[in-house]
């Protein structure tokens, strides 16, 4: 019985750390060109999956969403959806570029206090850092995910 109990310890402990860091929460997305703040995502989870909804936009509020029907506001979009824990990384998920209407395969993981988000296609893809967000607060209840539909 000691020995199915330590068994059972072991392999309780081991499939904890290969769970991946927690991605929820607010970060700052950076602008590749400029090197300014972009927009505030929040990242939140629903039903054991992970999206991002965009909460603030630092510059143009007013933008919109290039080839999703009905050209909605880029300030209230969610963006990314879909993603799961995969170990150590979250994958199997889509993330949205609103400027270019353009969606890509995600993957998004820790790195120190940063997150990284992985959009691709195929083998090919580009990393972006995002920074955490100060001054956001999570709603008591989350949102209900709403993938945007592509023309």
């Amino acid at each position: 019985m000691t020995k199915l109990l330590t068994m059972l310890a072991v392999f309780l402990t081991s499939t904890c750390l290969w769970a991946a860091q927690d991605i929820t929460g607010f970060w700052t997305t950076i602008d590749d060109e400029t090197k300014q703040p972009k927009s505030v995502v929040h990242i939140y989870a629903h039903d054991g999956k992970v999206y991002g909804r965009v909460v603030k936009l630092f510059n143009n509020p007013d933008a919109t969403a290039k080839n999703v029907v009905g050209a909605p506001r880029i300030w209230g979009l969610d963006i990314l959806w879909d993603m799961q824990d995969a170990g150590e990384r979250f994958k199997g998920g889509e993330i949205l570029d609103p400027k270019k209407g353009k969606v890509y395969k995600c993957e998004a993981w820790r790195d120190g206090d940063n997150l990284i988000v992985r959009g691709k296609i195929a083998f090919l893809g580009r990393n972006q850092t995002w920074l955490p967000a100060a001054g956001f607060q999570s709603p008591a209840v989350a949102p209900v995910p709403a993938k945007p539909v592509m023309e």
